[in-house]
């Protein structure tokens, strides 16, 4: 008798899958990769552009090239689904990404000894930075859709992107503050400091999650199959086609700006690398405070208006859309445009939309026939890899060919920003085709939440 009731199984341990305090964990590791990420795309960007006047368009074809090799996410992240340690491709994974980040800044070194040396060494670095960012990324996220109990899953990936942004935060502002006065050494210095501590802290972070059980639902499905069977049974599910559509057009609007932001800042305003580095910090604190705001009212609120979260994520593209207009008229006022109002504005917004998409993305990864979330993320993955790559390059090329048509740098970042309004209109019309305001957004008031999404 004694033995039969130790043997049954206990359902409520299982169901509840990681803790608060483990999901608050994993999103440290989520603020590390976002860390050494912000050093490479942006400040190393200014850098390019500004203090070694090199076109904008390097750079640009750089970061491209970071996102060209996370196509593969979906190979990683099968192989995380079939093997039995994710936590190796997380940790793995960012440390190939704090190495490479560091050989990415001293790279400047051999820009300003040889343009052909230093972009050879450039495309090797920032090739190993895509390796890092899709291998630990994509299984960061499938370690947590599968160890995370449904009915926690939105509020999860709500908590772990918001920590994401803070990590951001923090790093543009102590790096930013250090960076100055701006020397190649300092910068190489500081990067390598970074990625140093974000792999000390994210090792601590992962350390026994893995080791945590299974809850139910996965246990009822069935194992993942092969790579080609994977991917076939998610591009078959008619939710995750349309998250994946949004996902590519939204994070494209998104990204348009991200390479040429600072080095706005710096042509127009004046500004030096530590200040348009913590201009970047002032643009995700608003993506944080957006974020947090918007799942605040949705755990009041989206109970009673089941389609807030459709309003969430058309008004907050319509929003990003009108800060970029506005972003677009301001090289008309610079220097008295109030661009870091402007920025946090457009910030905020993003983060309005962007935290709905997310916790959508986190439910139906579990929501197979199949324990396959790490194809799921990776599919989703390299969506949003796609666009940001498309969105970088686009952004400088538009920039390039701007400044060497008109000769004027005002009307060239001018076409920039409107282009970017644009492509958030369009994501706002596809938006509003979509079932996504079926998802639960994160509630921070009661102790659960919806457990799926219904289909559609």
């Amino acid at each position: 008798m004694f033995r039969q009731v130790a043997n049954r199984p206990a359902p409520q341990q299982k169901v509840q899958g990681l803790s608060w305090f483990a999901i608050v964990r994993l999103g440290l590791v989520q603020a590390s990769l976002g860390s050494i990420v912000v050093l490479t795309n942006s400040t190393l960007n200014r850098v390019m552009v500004v203090e070694l006047s090199l076109a904008a368009i390097i750079p640009g074809l750089l970061v491209g090239i970071h996102y060209a090799v996370q196509l593969s996410r979906p190979v990683w992240g099968h192989r995380s689904d079939v093997g039995r340690s994710r936590t190796t491709w997380i940790l793995g994974g960012l440390a190939l990404l704090a190495v490479s980040g560091t050989a990415a800044a001293g790279t400047t070194f051999l820009f300003e000894a040889s343009f052909t040396l230093g972009l050879i060494a450039a495309v090797a670095a920032y090739t190993l930075i895509g390796v890092g960012i899709g291998a630990s990324g994509t299984c960061l996220l499938a370690l947590m859709a599968a160890k995370t109990a449904p009915e926690r899953r939105a509020s999860a990936a709500t908590i772990t992107w918001m920590l994401m942004i803070a990590g951001i935060v923090v790093t543009s502002i102590v790096t930013g503050i250090n960076l100055d006065p701006y020397s190649h050494v300092r910068l190489v210095t500081v990067t390598a400091i970074t990625g140093v501590i974000v792999l000390g802290v994210s090792a601590l972070a992962v350390t026994g999650i893995e080791r945590q059980p299974s809850i139910i639902g996965d246990r009822d499905r069935k194992p993942a199959g092969s790579f080609r069977e994977s991917v076939r049974e998610v591009w078959s599910d008619p939710e995750a086609r349309l998250l994946t559509l949004f996902i590519f057009m939204s994070m494209l609007a998104y990204s348009t700006q991200d390479l040429v932001l600072e080095p706005y800042a710096g042509l127009l305003f004046g500004m030096t690398p530590g200040e348009t580095t913590q201009l970047s910090g002032t643009q995700h604190g608003g993506v944080f405070l957006g974020m947090a705001v918007v799942g605040i009212a949705g755990g009041l609120f989206s109970r009673k208006r089941p389609g807030l979260i459709k309003f969430f994520i058309v008004s907050g593209c319509l929003g990003s859309g009108l800060a970029l207009a506005l972003l677009s008229m301001s090289a008309s006022y610079a220097p008295a445009w109030p661009l870091s109002a402007n920025i946090f504005a457009l910030g905020f917004m993003n983060g309005a939309f962007a935290v709905a998409a997310v916790g959508t993305m986190m439910v139906l990864a579990g929501a197979g026939k199949s324990t396959n979330e790490g194809v799921r993320m990776g599919v989703w993955g390299a969506a949003q890899a796609v666009s940001f790559g498309l969105g970088g390059v686009a952004g400088t090329i538009v920039l390039t060919l701007g400044r060497w048509s008109t000769g004027d740098d005002g009307t060239a970042f001018t076409l920039v920003f409107a282009l970017e309004a644009v492509l958030f209109l369009m994501s706002a019309l596809i938006a509003l085709r979509i079932g996504i305001q079926t998802a639960p957004l994160p509630d921070f008031t009661a102790k659960k939440a919806p457990s799926a999404i219904p289909a559609e």
